[in-house]
């Protein structure tokens, strides 16, 4: 199948993309990487009345390592990998990335554009929300920059207004001291997660939990955090991560599709996240 006629528009300057989601609004769909919507337009699920591919934009690839880093829109998944000095900044981004489809979509897909789809199985916005980011949204009013606990509202839906562009994604620095883990379940490698699984943690000095992140991928509608606020200040050892593990998959309320059950998904959140929150525990501790 093929997609339905649209128009083909290609800004070379963020001036020129706003301006063309301002004329179309709801009606056009914006490729980055093209990854996702390019099967999304050939199975006909989307219709837009205009393609704005953004590829080409001037700037929009950049990265920035200061206070905060900053990533472009456009950045490649692949170049992303291949930043030595970005993936030392952002070491859990460095664990998730491997886990994005291919080499061969890495090579196309971008980080922006896999926020902007929100599928609830894609790694980069669990990262996203593990690290408790932002993503940066521009229209001809302004730039506003949206939490990314608020960003991620449904499948396929975010708080992205149709006039507005997503141009970067905001990350924290390297916490000092911080210990990290990502790990998946998927069908075969490459494939969209069943239940993913990301953590970054701090310990006191005594070895007792200081700071937790601990996001789920795959389970919900969704990337979600789990509330870890009742271990803060136990020791943190492989026995309280089996038990946040076990409370993170009891207050899940798991998608059921042909893949996983609910029951089956709950498992995987209390198994595979005792795995990953002692492998983030024991990181912390070393340092």
């Amino acid at each position: 199948m093929k997609p339905v006629g649209f128009e083909y528009c290609r800004p070379e300057t963020v001036a020129q993309a706003l301006a063309l989601l301002e004329e179309f609004g709801a009606e056009a769909s914006v490729l980055a990487g093209g990854m996702s919507l390019g099967a999304m337009l050939n199975m006909r699920l989307v219709r837009p009345q205009a393609v704005l591919d953004i590829k080409r934009v001037q700037g929009l690839d950049a990265v920035t390592i200061d206070g905060e880093v900053r990533t472009g829109a456009t950045l490649r998944q692949a170049a992303a990998l291949a930043d030595a000095g970005l993936m030392q900044a952002l070491p859990l981004l460095a664990l998730a990335l491997p886990n994005v489809g291919h080499f061969q979509t890495r090579n196309r897909g971008t980080l922006g554009g896999s926020v902007a789809h929100a599928d609830p199985s894609s790694e980069i916005p669990l990262v996203l929300l593990t690290l408790c980011v932002a993503v940066e949204l521009q229209s001809k009013r302004g730039t506003r920059r949206v939490p990314a606990q608020d960003f991620f509202l449904d499948i396929l839906s975010t708080a992205r207004q149709p006039e507005e562009l997503l141009t970067a994604l905001l990350w924290p620095r390297r916490r000092e001291g911080a210990g990290h883990a990502f790990a998946e379940i998927a069908q075969r490698h490459g494939d969209f997660a069943i239940v993913a699984c990301a953590a970054e943690a701090l310990l006191a000095p005594d070895g007792s939990l200081q700071h937790l992140s601990f996001g789920l991928g795959g389970v919900e509608s969704r990337p979600v955090l789990a509330d870890a606020r009742a271990f803060l200040g136990k020791r943190a050892d492989a026995q309280l991560a089996r038990e946040i593990a076990a409370q993170a998959a009891a207050a899940a309320r798991p998608m059921a599709d042909f893949k996983a059950t609910v029951e089956y998904r709950r498992a995987l959140i209390e198994t595979l996240g005792a795995q990953v929150l002692a492998q983030a525990f024991a990181q912390a501790g070393a340092r």
